[in-house]
C-alpha cells in the first residue's frame, strides 16, 4: 500500500516524526451503506493529485514531518481491534508524534481518545453520536462520542450535527456537551480550554459534496466550512481523525477526508 501522499513510510514505528498517518480499517457496526473498511486506501488514493505546495501557509507537505505507518489489522471484536489499535496510536504519541488517523467507522476514534488524552472532543459529525447503546451494542458508531466523554474527556463539542434519537437530544443538553448546528457553524469560534482531539466524520459535509459514507444526512456543511473548521481547532490538537469514508462514490469523500488531514496539518504545523 503506497503511503499518504507526501508521508514518509514508515513501517517499523521508530520514526521521530511531528504527524504519523495510521489507517483503522475497522468497519463491525455500519449501519447502512457499508465499505468503511475501504477509507484508508480510499483516502490515500484520492489524495494523490494534490499539489504538495500550500500557498496559504507557503510550506510544502513534504516537509513538514509526517510519516505513514500503513494500516493496522483490524478484526470481528471491536474492543480487542480498538485495544490493538490504541496501543499503536500510544506508540506515535509517546515518539512525540501527533496521530493523524484515518477509518474505518467512527469507533475508532475511541482509540485516538485514549491513545491521546484530550480534555475535550471536537468532532464534526452529521449524528450526535450519544447514544447509550445501538442495537444492543456500546461500541457502534453510532455512540462514540458519549463513550468518549464517559471514558476520556471532559466535554464534547459536535460540529454540524443535525440528527439524532429524542435521548441523544436530551443528552445533548446536559452540560458537558455543546452542539453547534449547521446554520450556527459560520459563526462558530472554538473556545475551549487544554488539549483538544479533532475528529471529522465525513458525513458532516452534505452528501451532495462527500456521498461515499455510510450513513448520508442531508442539509450538511460545505466543504469550505469544514475547512475553517479544522484550521481553527488544529492548532490546539493534540489528535485527529478522519473516519466514514466509504467506497460508494467516485472519489468525493476520499478526496475531501484527504484534503481535510492536509489543511490540519498545515495549520497544526503552524503553531511552531
Amino acid at each position: 500500500m503506497n503511503p499518504f501522499p507526501g508521508a514518509r513510510p514508515d513501517r517499523t514505528g521508530e520514526s521521530d516524526a511531528a504527524f504519523s498517518v495510521v489507517g483503522a480499517p475497522l468497519e463491525t457496526s455500519t449501519t447502512f451503506q457499508p465499505g468503511a473498511r475501504f477509507g484508508p486506501r480510499r483516502v490515500r488514493q484520492f489524495s494523490e493529485t494534490f499539489d504538495d505546495y500550500d500557498r496559504r501557509t507557503g510550506r510544502r507537505f513534504s516537509e513538514l514531518s509526517v510519516t505513514d505507518r500503513g494500516d493496522v489489522r483490524a478484526w470481528d471484536d471491536a474492543a480487542e481491534s480498538l485495544e490493538w489499535l490504541e496501543g499503536e496510536l500510544t506508540d506515535v504519541v509517546r515518539s512525540g508524534g501527533l496521530p493523524l488517523l484515518i477509518g474505518g467507522e467512527h469507533t475508532v476514534s475511541l482509540a485516538g481518545a485514549r491513545a491521546t488524552d484530550p480534555d475535550v472532543f471536537v468532532a464534526l459529525d452529521a449524528h450526535l453520536d450519544l447514544r447509550e447503546a445501538y442495537d444492543g451494542n456500546p461500541l457502534s458508531h453510532a455512540c462514540v462520542t458519549r463513550r468518549v466523554i464517559e471514558e476520556v474527556a471532559d466535554e464534547a463539542v459536535i460540529v454540524g450535527a443535525r440528527t439524532g434519537s429524542e435521548a441523544e437530544w436530551e443528552r445533548a443538553e446536559e452540560g458537558d456537551v455543546t452542539v453547534v448546528t449547521p446554520g450556527e457553524v459560520a459563526d462558530w469560534e472554538p473556545d475551549v480550554e487544554g488539549r483538544v482531539y479533532l475528529s471529522v466524520d465525513i458525513d458532516a459535509a452534505d452528501p451532495a459534496f462527500a456521498p461515499g459514507t455510510g450513513t448520508m444526512e442531508p442539509f450538511g456543511l460545505e466543504p469550505t466550512a469544514m475547512r475553517d473548521a479544522v484550521r481553527a481547532v488544529a492548532p490546539r490538537a493534540v489528535g485527529f481523525d478522519v473516519v466514514e469514508v466509504n467506497d460508494r462514490d467516485d472519489g468525493q469523500a476520499g478526496a475531501l477526508a484527504g484534503k481535510l488531514l492536509r489543511e490540519f496539518v498545515f495549520a497544526a504545523a503552524a503553531r511552531e
